[in-house]
């Protein structure tokens, strides 16, 4: 099943383009295709306006681990959402390759996996399997931009 239909059976829609807060740059490139190999950068989760979507804080203190799974889910339309962009096709990713999920982790929270673990349960529900499994990594980090929970970047092959 193409993807974008499997968002449309999930009641899933991709959001705007990123709009950042006044005063913040981004001096880089959201999404850089680079032969048959594409680098998202590190998305934050968005609202269907593309403005940044909360709850804003450490995940393990003023956002449950649940709403942190769920703000993962958020970045993977967000990325979905720049990836269709750039590619004009969801179905032209061939494999996604490695996942570099970041947490705003509080003092002793241990369970990133579990909170990235929602971009990724996201990613193979669309893909499926054999192209949506990845390789990944979820460390929790002192602080994020702008005080979201979750940061997600990704590596993935395309058909050319």
């Amino acid at each position: 099943m193409r993807v974008e239909a499997k968002l449309e059976e999930l009641g899933l829609a991709l959001p705007e383009p990123a709009k950042l807060p006044p005063g913040v740059q981004a001096s880089f490139a959201w999404v850089r295709i680079y032969g048959d190999r594409v680098y998202v950068s590190g998305h934050p989760p968005l609202s269907p306006d593309g403005t940044p979507s909360g709850p804003f804080g450490k995940v393990g203190a003023e956002v449950s681990p649940e709403e942190g799974y769920e703000a993962a889910r958020l970045t993977a339309l967000a990325i979905l959402s720049s990836l269709k962009r750039e590619l004009g096709d969801l179905d032209r990713v061939s494999a996604w390759l490695m996942v570099h999920g970041m947490v705003n982790a509080a003092p002793g929270f241990t369970q990133t996996t579990n909170v990235i673990n929602g971009f990724s349960d996201l990613i193979v529900e669309l893909y499926g399997p054999e192209v949506g499994t990845h390789a990944r990594m979820a460390p929790g980090l002192v602080a994020l931009p702008l005080g979201v929970p979750v940061v997600i970047g990704a590596e993935v092959a395309i058909s050319t």
